[in-house]
C-alpha cells in the first residue's frame, strides 16, 4: 500500500507542522468517519489520549470531524493505548482512536486507529481513509450529526482487565515495586494494577503537566527508575513509555532488562509448560535470542520492525507470543495489542510461579553487543541505490567474518536510516557501524 499520511503506526509528526495541524486532523476525523459510516449503521468510536498538551486540540478536531460525518464519539481522556484497544472491543464500538506519539517528546503527537475487534486497522481501511481525504470535506445535516459523551469509568475498567490477565491463584504480596509511568497515559492506571494485586507500590513519573511526558523518565530513560529502586530497596522497578504499550524492568540490583530479555523470560516459562508453539521477533531481535529459542526447541521467526508486523506474523502462524527489543511484547492469549502493564504481569507470573528471580530466569541468555546509529537522511532516501553505502555494508560484513550481522533500515516514524551492527568483539562492531554511518552521511549530503 502506498501511504501518503499513514506510517507504520498511524499518523505522527511535530505539532503545528503538517500533518499535525488542526485542519488536517479535522479532515482525518471526517474521512475516517465517512469510511466507518459505509461499514455499518450508526457507527461510534472511542477517543483516548496520552498527557501531551496538544492532545486537547487534536481531540477536539477529531471529535468535530467524526461528528460532521455522523459518527458518535466516546471520550475517555488519558488512557494507555492498549486500554483504548480493550475498551473498543469491550464496548462493541466501530473503532478506537489513540492520540499519542508514544515514546517521543511532548512537541510531537500522533493518531492511530484500532478496528472494532481491538486490532490495528487493516491496510485496506487505512487506504480507504487516505482516498477519502482526497475528496472535499462536507458535513451532515443537523439531524444526522454524531453525538459525543464522556466515558467516566474507562480507567477503572481497564485496571480490572489488566488484573484479569494475572492468574487468580497468584498475587504480588510481599513485593515492593517502583512503577514509572513516564508522566504519560498510564499515570493513573498502572500503580493501581500492581497495588490491587498485592504489591507495595512506589509510583514515580505520575505528575503530568502536558510538557514532561517521557522527560528523563519511563522505559526510554530508566536512570531515575534504577535510582529509585535502589533508594527504596525495592524488589523490582517497572517502567512504561508515554502511551503505556512498551515496558522495561529493573531488578533489585539495578540491572535493566529490555524487550528481548523480558520476552525470553515469558517464553521460557511457557515453553516449560508446553504452551509455546512459536515466538515472533523482528529484524532487530538479538541473535542470541534466536539461538536461545533453538535450544528450547521453539520455532522462531523475524518480522519487519514494528509491532503491527509482529502481530501480522503471529496471526499468520497461529502463534501467541512475540515482541520487539524496544519493549513491545504481544501476548495474543491476553490482549490484541502490545501492552506494557500486561507484559510486566506476564514476567511476574513467570518469576512468581517458578520461584526464580528475573536474573536467574534470564541467566542463560547472553545478548550479543549491538551498536545502533541513527543517521539523518532526506525523506524517501533510498539507501540501496547508493553504491558507496552498499560497498561499506559489504566491507563491514567481511570484517565481522561470520561473528555478527549488519542491518540497515529506514525508520517508520522519522527521517533517519538506522544502522545496526551486532556481534563480537565490541570494537569490531563499533568500527563497522561507524564506517557504514559515514558512508550514509556522505551519500545523503
Amino acid at each position: 500500500m502506498s501511504r501518503n499520511h499513514f506510517g507504520t503506526d498511524g499518523v505522527r509528526g511535530t505539532v503545528g507542522a503538517s500533518p499535525m495541524t488542526a485542519d488536517f486532523v479535522l479532515r482525518l476525523g471526517y474521512a475516517a468517519g465517512k469510511v466507518l459510516s459505509g461499514q455499518g449503521e450508526h457507527p461510534s468510536v472511542l477517543i483516548g489520549k496520552d498527557t501531551r498538551i496538544s492532545g486537547y486540540m487534536i481531540e477536539a478536531a477529531l471529535e468535530a470531524g467524526f461528528s460532521a460525518a455522523g459518527v458518535d464519539v466516546l471520550l475517555c481522556g488519558p488512557l494507555p493505548t492498549p486500554g483504548v484497544a480493550y475498551l473498543t472491543r469491550a464496548l462493541r464500538l466501530s473503532a478506537g482512536v489513540v492520540i499519542s506519539a508514544s515514546h517521543n517528546p511532548y512537541p510531537d503527537n500522533g493518531i492511530k486507529f484500532f478496528s472494532g475487534d481491538g486490532f490495528k486497522l487493516p491496510d485496506g481501511t487505512e487506504a480507504a481513509i487516505e482516498e477519502q481525504m482526497e475528496r472535499p470535506m462536507g458535513c451532515n445535516e443537523a439531524a444526522r450529526l454524531g453525538r459525543a459523551r464522556r466515558v467516566d469509568d474507562a480507567g477503572g475498567r481497564y485496571i480490572e482487565f489488566c488484573k484479569s490477565t494475572f492468574p487468580a491463584e497468584l498475587d504480588l504480596k510481599g513485593m515492593k515495586i517502583v512503577v514509572d509511568c513516564a508522566h504519560g497515559a498510564a499515570y493513573n492506571v498502572a500503580p493501581h494494577v500492581f497495588h490491587e494485586l498485592g504489591a507495595d507500590v512506589v509510583p514515580i513519573g505520575v505528575e503530568p503537566d502536558g510538557l514532561n511526558i517521557n522527560k528523563a523518565s519511563g522505559a526510554t530513560s530508566p536512570g531515575s527508575l534504577v535510582s529509585e529502586v535502589k533508594d527504596q530497596a525495592a524488589d523490582l522497578g517497572v517502567a512504561l513509555d508515554g502511551d503505556g504499550d512498551r515496558v522495561l524492568i529493573v531488578d533489585d540490583a539495578g540491572r535493566a532488562y529490555g524487550g528481548d530479555q523480558l520476552l525470553y523470560a515469558v517464553a521460557k516459562h511457557r515453553a516449560a509448560k508446553k504452551t509455546l508453539p512459536g515466538v515472533a521477533g523482528t529484524l532487530m531481535t538479538n541473535y542470541a535470542f534466536e539461538q536461545a529459542m533453538a535450544r528450547l526447541g521453539v520455532p522462531f521467526a523475524r518480522a519487519r520492525v514494528g509491532d503491527r508486523y509482529v502481530l501480522e506474523l503471529l496471526r499468520d502462524r497461529g502463534w501467541e507470543l512475540g515482541g520487539e527489543n524496544s519493549g513491545h511484547i504481544i501476548c495474543l492469549d491476553k490482549h490484541t495489542t502490545g501492552d506494557g502493564i500486561v507484559s510486566a504481569l506476564q514476567v511476574l507470573h513467570a518469576t512468581r510461579q517458578l520461584g526464580r528471580s528475573l536474573a536467574e530466569l534470564t541467566a542463560d541468555l547472553v545478548l550479543y553487543p549491538q551498536v545502533l546509529i541513527n543517521v539523518a537522511v532526506p525523506r524517501d532516501f533510498d539507501w540501496q541505490k547508493h553504491h558507496s553505502i552498499m560497498k561499506a555494508q559489504a566491507a563491514a560484513e567481511r570484517s565481522l567474518d561470520g561473528r555478527g550481522r549488519v542491518l540497515l533500515r529506514p525508520s517508520g516514524t522519522e527521517p533517519v536510516l538506522r544502522v545496526m551492527v551486532e556481534g563480537e568483539p565490541r570494537e569490531a562492531i563499533e568500527s563497522a557501524a561507524q564506517s557504514i554511518a559515514a558512508a550514509v552521511r556522505s551519500a545523503a549530503s
